[in-house]
């Protein structure tokens, strides 16, 4: 199973030698983030600053710095564990006999776990301590202020918590915080974000929203709040799915929401309609500075926290960051629902250097002319898959993971006359490459093997790969040894 909260993780991390703690004052203004920048790119360790200038917290920071120590955050052998169980579940057969009666069960006793359950306020360790009105002092908070253009210290790992107004629907999402004063944050609700719609919503009808977040929550509850889930998916259901048993809640002492009783600390606060504050520029994910833009401006009320709290934080910027293993685990955990909705897929990889939404990677089991296009359409009409720049098709026999086969078969299998398919619509919005925000051009490239009735008309058709003869191969084999090399 996952860990429970954040610090057990720590621990265990310790016990591992895969954490360091840095006991000298570290300056959160640009220090702190060179350091860890250069301990993730170098495959380093897990850091806890203790002694981090202006605050009395300690900063974990690069906690899932490697797909190592994600995996062991999330209890996991490998991110197949999750695809595998998802798959399970998706799988629409009946059962049949006692075995596959038994397996039907088997799989509808694995989701009892899955539901938050609430505990009472005086079970939940976040709110050892409460503080209110003028204690309320976000400067006490390790923020960072990363990279030299950077507009102001923000939170990176702050877990934001909201519900829709009119349906009570709630939604956990990851967006980066800007720390304007000691009671104001700054809220980065990109356009296709659920929370910017929950915004709209309550200033649509004149009211004031409530917003909580949550910092140095228990390790599937912060990989929840990474993943791309359709807005009717409630994260914490998806986290304890991945946890392997329910997350504990605890009501917010002045919101009407929920929060994980393991967290480290809690900001809550509400947001009233065209409260707005420039916010960023800001070092992004993508390794440019997204610009200065007007955002929701968020008054806290009430902080509550550990008696000895610790924040969690994480770098972005220029790949490879942090961001890398919750990518892979992503890419990994939604295949088989990527397959649901796109039963064409073999595979797919999203590469880091992409920012794991700019370019997709598919590979398919060609049946028909243009099958490959047809699959791009889909991939560009998949929820969240629809803000994908490239996507490059391959037949199944291609690893989408290398990334050397895939520039083969993409650079040598095409005719881009015929093979490239040019499009416009949605991109990210911190898509800085787009001459328009929110929408641009995108390009799919066919790098399949090309069949007749496409109008592949040369004569003997679409050549054989060149690939060793496998007996000469086999006996290579046997006599590796012999040849001394």
């Amino acid at each position: 199973m996952a860990y429970d909260d954040l610090r057990s993780l720590l621990r265990a991390l310790e016990r591992d030698g895969d954490l360091k703690r840095v006991k000298v004052e570290v300056d959160p203004h640009l220090e702190v983030g060179e350091i860890v920048d250069r301990v993730n790119k170098a495959g380093g360790p897990a850091l806890l600053f203790e002694n981090v200038k202006g605050s009395s917290m300690p900063l974990a920071m690069n906690v899932f710095g490697t797909d190592r120590r994600l995996l062991k955050a999330l209890g996991l052998k490998s991110y197949s564990d999750i695809s595998d169980k998802i798959g399970g579940l998706l799988k629409p057969e009946l059962p049949q006999g006692f075995v596959g009666v038994r397996e039907a069960f088997g799989k509808l006793g694995s989701m009892v776990h899955v539901p938050p359950k609430k505990v009472k306020p005086g079970d939940a360790p976040v709110q050892e301590v409460v503080l209110t009105g003028d204690d309320v002092d976000l400067d006490q908070l390790p923020a960072l202020f990363t990279w030299p253009e950077d507009g102001g210290s923000f939170f990176n790992l702050g877990l934001t918590h909201t519900k829709h107004p009119e349906n009570g629907v709630r939604n956990l999402g990851l967006y980066r915080l800007q720390r304007h004063d000691k009671r104001t944050i700054g809220m980065h609700w990109q356009i296709h974000k659920d929370s910017a719609n929950h915004y709209q919503v309550a200033a649509r009808r004149g009211e004031r929203l409530p917003v909580a977040i949550a910092f140095g929550c228990p390790p599937a509850v912060t990989y929840a709040s990474t993943a791309p889930l359709p807005g009717d998916i409630d994260e914490y259901l998806f986290a304890g799915f991945v946890q392997g048993k329910r997350i504990e809640m605890v009501d917010c002492k002045t919101v009407p929401l929920q929060v994980p009783a393991q967290a480290e600390v809690v900001i809550e606060g509400w947001l009233e309609p065209g409260e707005m504050l420039p916010e960023g520029p800001f070092g992004d994910h993508t390794g440019f500075y997204t610009p200065q833009e007007p955002f929701p401006a968020l008054t806290i009320d009430c902080v509550t926290m550990r008696k000895r709290p610790l924040l969690q934080s994480i770098v972005v910027g220029r790949p490879p960051t942090e961001d890398g293993p919750l990518g892979r685990a992503t890419e990994r955990f939604f295949l088989p629902l990527l397959k649901i909705i796109v039963p064409d897929i073999v595979d797919y990889h999203l590469p880091e250097a992409g920012g794991f939404h700019n370019c997709a990677i598919v590979s398919i089991d060609k049946k028909y002319p243009k099958h490959a296009q047809k699959v791009m359409s889909a991939i560009w009409g998949a929820h969240m898959m629809s803000l994908t720049k490239l996507i490059v098709v391959v037949d199944s026999d291609c690893d989408v993971h290398d990334l050397h086969e895939v520039a083969w078969r993409a650079l040598g299998n095409t005719d881009y006359a015929r093979d490239l398919t040019v499009a416009e619509g949605p991109v990210d919005h911190l898509d800085h490459a787009s001459y328009q925000q929110f929408w641009g051009g995108k390009a799919g490239i066919d790098a399949t093997k090309k069949l007749p009735t496409e109008g592949y008309t040369r004569d003997g058709g679409w050549p054989e790969m060149v690939v060793s003869d496998p007996e000469t191969a086999a006996k290579v084999d046997r006599r590796w040894k012999e040849y001394g090399l």
